[in-house]
Order: structure tokens, then C-alpha cells, then sequence
């Protein structure tokens, strides 16, 4: 099989997927979609969200891909439903917060820090309301503006924000992190600065693992020994 992983999000976040893809499927080759132009994405309407993806996916099947990632917390939950009806003959692969890894390692004070519109979305408290367990208390932080400075790798207004979103819960006995963003895995040093016992779960190994598991359900799998291509195309 020749066809291509195609994998977008807005933005560098993605690349920490597209990291854990390349490991566990290295004979793949990929295409990897980063719309800087429209980041964050949690900040456009659903009607402009929904437009803004099915371009990047009539794109992507313009480049002859046999399953698309969304690499993206906030375009998962607002628009994967959509999409897997706009286009029955595609793959889809979406991210969601690692709420039911921090609940499985019986975490029993998390924060799930994500864009305001991951928060606000009804597939993160179904998360919460299916995984959750008794005695364990999950606090949502909508993280307003983060992912945009970490697009820009404005350090100082990076450390601003964590400073204003964490400090609040340094000495609150918090024991795990979920980061909701696939943007906030580009500063897991700053945030492990802040709150230095937390244990820090993104879902970016998970999607991977799936990704690899659909494709061996519809025999799509590259079975060739030479190591695959990768592709990256920036919107600016």
C-alpha cells in the first residue's frame, strides 16, 4: 500500500502525534497538515470550525491518504460526528483527553486543562461521567489563549498563563494532569515546574495505538521494510 497517514491540527500540537505514529509505524508515510492560519480552533464558531476541517480533509484525500488523525482535542469533539458522516468511505481517528488513563491509574485529584471549547464539549464530561470513580475528583481548567502562545513559542506569556491557571492549586495534593490540548505536550517542563508531583497523561500514544489497530482491521497496514516519508505543510 503506497497511500499516506494524513494527520492535521492547528498547529504544531499535532506533531507530538505524529511523533508517536512515526515509532510504532515507521514504514508509513505521512502527511501532516498544520493550519497556524486559523489556530486556535477553539476560538472559531462551529459553522467556521466545520468548514475550516472539511477543507483540510478534502485536501488531504487530494493527497491520497487512507485514514486521517485529527490531532486536535477541540476539532475532535465539535466536529468528528460531522465528518464521519460528510465522508462514509474515510478513516477517521479523533483525540479526545486522557480522562480514562488518569482514572484507570486510580489518580484520585486531576486537572484537565484544555481549550475553553474542549471543556464547554458534552464528549469531555461524558468522559468524566463514564470513567470516573468514587472518591476521585477531576477539576477542568479551560486554558484560554495557551495554545495560541505555544503556536508562537512566546515563552514569557507561556509562563504568564501557567502561572495564572496553576498557581492556585501548587499545594492542593494534585496528583495527575491530563493535558486536553495536543499543544500543551510541547511544555510539560514548564508545567511540571509549577505543580513538580503530578504524573502528566496526553492521549497522544492512545491515538497512535488505535490508528495502527484500524488499519490492521481494514488490511491497510504497509508491509514494507524501507522506512516511509514524511510530508509536512504549514498554513500560515
Amino acid at each position: 500500500m503506497n497511500m499516506k497517514i494524513g494527520v492535521f491540527d492547528s498547529g504544531i500540537g499535532g506533531l507530538t502525534i505524529l511523533k508517536e505514529l512515526k515509532k510504532i509505524m515507521p514504514n508509513e508515510s505521512y502527511i501532516y497538515y498544520a493550519d497556524s492560519k486559523n489556530n486556535p480552533f477553539g476560538e472559531k464558531s462551529n459553522e467556521e470550525l466545520m468548514t475550516i476541517t472539511t477543507n483540510i480533509v478534502d485536501f488531504l484525500i487530494s493527497q491520497n491518504v487512507k485514514i486521517i488523525v485529527i490531532a486536535c482535542n477541540t476539532a475532535t469533539t465539535r466536529c468528528l460526528k460531522n465528518l464521519k458522516i460528510l465522508y462514509p468511505n474515510m478513516i477517521f481517528i479523533g483525540t479526545v483527553p486522557a480522562i480514562k488513563v488518569a482514572c484507570d491509574k486510580n489518580c484520585k485529584n486531576t486537572l484537565v486543562m484544555a481549550t475553553p471549547a474542549t471543556i464547554k464539549s458534552e464528549r469531555t464530561h461524558e468522559l468524566i461521567k463514564d470513567n470516573r470513580k468514587k472518591g476521585q475528583k477531576i477539576t477542568l481548567i479551560p486554558c484560554k489563549g495557551l495554545a495560541n502562545v505555544i503556536e508562537r513559542k512566546d515563552k514569557e506569556k507561556i509562563d504568564k498563563l501557567l502561572t495564572k491557571y496553576l498557581n492556585k492549586y501548587k499545594n492542593k495534593n494534585i496528583d495527575s494532569i491530563v493535558l486536553g490540548c495536543t499543544h500543551y505536550s510541547h511544555i510539560k517542563k514548564e508545567i511540571k515546574s509549577i505543580i513538580k508531583d503530578a504524573k502528566l497523561f496526553d492521549g497522544n500514544k492512545g491515538v497512535a495505538n488505535e490508528t495502527k489497530r484500524q488499519l490492521e482491521i481494514h488490511n491497510l497496514l504497509n508491509n514494507s521494510n524501507e522506512k516511509g516519508s514524511t510530508k509536512i505543510i504549514y498554513n500560515k
